[in-house]
């Protein structure tokens, strides 16, 4: 998804591996420690990302700065007006679905998903501890319509498994969100229904502009799904016209139609404020 600070008029936040070394590195105006391909699992890609565990460990080392540099209450206040924006989840869920039949009949769908959600109570709860007080949680999209998962399929179709996991996780997290937001008086939270807003164009990408909801724009072999973008991959001819970029990630085109959504929409697609109300509290 675009930047939200480009939609909130602010300048991008700079990536923490990239200003942590500096000796005069400045947080104040924030940084970015998502890194592709991570999960809520530690094991999820492991060795090929930065996981959402080592995440939240280096935010940690961001807060003891704030609070050295700002002092206690100022930091606290300072965090407590800050947007923390967390998409996680859909590498976890594209990973169990490519897994056996063998690894399945013993981690059954629903296991699967509290698991995920466990994991994820204590690492939102970490996150509150060290001073987050306005968290955007993007769910997962609907992961088995990605070129990808559609590719293994002979119908082409959407994996109705990836996608009744992806609404599962979704539902879940809300509904951690909103118990965090009883126990939590100062806590505000926006939850975005990708899923939900990116199936409107899949459904019927015509009345979204789209003309390729199925097929990656870039990419080789049968959807452009078999190879991955490449600088030797074919492109589609006009990409503004593809939902889907590559295997897993939207278009450009797409992706500003679901930040606009997320910034300015409602409930269901958006809830319970969408992000410039959530900004603005």
């Amino acid at each position: 998804m675009l930047s939200h600070a480009e939609n909130l008029g602010l300048a991008t936040s700079p990536p923490y591996l990239a200003i942590s070394s500096s000796s005069n590195a400045n947080y104040v105006n924030g940084v970015n420690f998502a890194s592709g391909g991570a999960g809520v699992f530690n094991s999820t890609n492991k060795d090929q990302c930065i996981s959402f565990d080592k995440q939240i460990e280096y935010y940690s080392r961001v807060y003891a700065s704030l609070v050295q540099s700002l002092g206690e209450a100022q930091a606290a206040n300072h965090l407590a007006k800050s947007l923390f924006a967390i998409t996680i989840g859909s590498n976890d869920i594209i990973h169990y679905t490519r897994s056996s039949s063998a690894t399945k009949a013993t981690n059954p769908q629903q296991q699967f998903v509290d698991t995920l959600i466990q994991s994820l109570t204590g690492q939102l709860q970490k996150l509150y501890n060290l001073g987050a007080r306005k968290i955007l949680f993007l769910g997962t999209g609907p992961v088995g319509c990605c070129p990808s998962l559609r590719e293994l399929s002979k119908t082409k179709d959407c994996s109705a498994e990836a996608n009744g996991a992806s609404a599962r996780y979704n539902e879940a997290a809300a509904s951690l969100l909103r118990g965090m937001g009883e126990r939590h008086a100062d806590l505000r939270y926006a939850v975005f229904d990708s899923g939900a807003a990116l199936l409107r164009y899949i459904d019927r990408p015509a009345a979204y502009g789209f003309t390729e909801a199925r097929a990656a724009c870039c990419g080789l072999g049968d959807m452009n799904a078999k190879i991955g973008c490449t600088p030797v991959s074919l492109y589609c001819a006009n990409r503004t016209g593809y939902v889907f970029w590559d295997f897993y990630h939207p278009t450009e085109a797409t992706a500003r139609m679901l930040t606009a959504t997320a910034f300015d929409g409602a409930p269901p697609l958006i809830f319970p404020v969408n992000i410039r109300q959530l900004s603005a509290m």
